[in-house]
């Protein structure tokens, strides 16, 4: 026993527990065994705990399952509900012990049972156990975001040298790229993608023209307007860019193939490489059309100067149903605030 209590004060100082029960004298057994070694608060009822817990979060919640209005089942569920009390281990206090109550506490996310009544070294022992448990929790939890951070900021650099490939022998900045991402992704929200569809939608737009690596210098830089043989040898980027990038299985790959491949097609059927029309066209390839010609040109080049919005916005919608799908015009054109927005933010990074 001591030697436990000796191992709670080298491990765990200053811990907060919460003790909600309904019964004094249950809250007073429990007070005399953690006080010693734990910094301790106590709630008579469900909602003055998590009226506590909203205030200033324990390390450990003992609940007792039987009390008015409100449960502990019913307040271990809100707790769990919450991505911001979901992590603190709550541990039961119950004096029955079939296992209908086991099951039902276990569902709604305790860790563990103490049964009534109340030991004291039961109560340090498993107490001590989960707060050491829920410290390897936390930490494994930050190592897995601090990892997965990094693997996405791995993936966010793959994917920007792959689309810088696909423009090295163009003269497009990569400030485009990341541009015109932006604008597909919000004509995708306007339309209700998930925010995961979203983003997958924003990193796959970029390497939407990377098999631009296959195509001679002589062609994409051609000061001279291209011969139809040379337009044929140009029309072939979409199948290369989707030779290279159908490769992976990964679901940010192959939706980047596919918008690839399918990017210069037509709502009309008069696009490449396979003449579709209408819905046959996949709307993320539909989505980033838009998205790439209005930001063509807003873009200021070596050759044109930069449209306006609005006669970018009225070259667009003269080509709804023929190049663009005009519910995705219409869509577009309705957030005109946020691409302004936008065309503002990128221009400022450029400067």
């Amino acid at each position: 026993m001591n030697r436990l209590i000796e191992s709670i004060k080298k491990d765990s100082p200053l811990k907060r527990v919460l003790i909600v029960d309904d019964v004094p004298e249950n809250i007073d057994v429990l007070k005399d065994i953690l006080s010693d070694n734990y910094h301790v608060q106590i709630a008579k009822s469900g909602k003055i705990a998590l009226d506590i817990v909203n205030r200033s979060l324990p390390d450990i919640i003992l609940l007792d399952i039987m009390m008015p209005e409100m449960n502990g089942f019913e307040v271990c569920e809100r707790l769990k509900a919450s991505p911001k009390t979901q992590d603190i281990p709550v541990i039961f206090l119950t004096a029955v012990t079939d296992a209908q109550h086991e099951q039902k506490g276990f569902s709604v996310g305790c860790v563990d049972f103490i049964t009534k009544p109340i030991t004291p070294l039961t109560t340090l022992s498993r107490v001590a156990a989960h707060l050491k448990l829920a410290e390897i929790h936390l930490r494994n939890k930050e190592l897995i975001k601090r990892r997965t951070k990094e693997l996405d900021d791995a993936l966010r650099s793959a994917v920007g040298m792959i689309a810088e490939v696909g423009q090295l022998n163009d003269t497009d900045t990569g400030i485009h790229m990341w541009r015109m991402a932006d604008y597909s992704a919000a004509l995708a929200k306007k339309l209700g993608w998930s925010s995961r569809d979203v983003e997958l939608l924003k990193l796959a737009a970029p390497m939407h023209d990377t098999g631009k690596v296959g195509i001679p210098d002589s062609i994409l830089k051609s000061p001279n307007k291209l011969t139809e043989g040379e337009w044929d040898v140009m029309r072939q980027h979409t199948t290369i860019g989707h030779q290279i990038l159908e490769k992976s299985e990964a679901p940010l790959f192959k939706l980047a193939a596919e918008v690839a491949l399918n990017h210069h097609e037509k709502w009309d059927g008069s696009g490449y490489p396979s003449g579709l029309a209408g819905d046959e066209i996949p709307l993320a390839a539909r989505i980033v059309a838009i998205a790439d010609v209005f930001d063509a040109l807003t873009m200021e080049r070596s050759y044109k100067r930069s449209w306006s919005i609005e006669e970018a916005f009225a070259h667009i919608k003269q080509d709804a149903n023929k190049h663009f799908d005009p519910h995705l015009v219409e869509c577009f054109l309705s957030i005109e605030e946020e691409l302004r927005d936008i065309k503002e933010k990128w221009s400022a990074v450029a400067h």
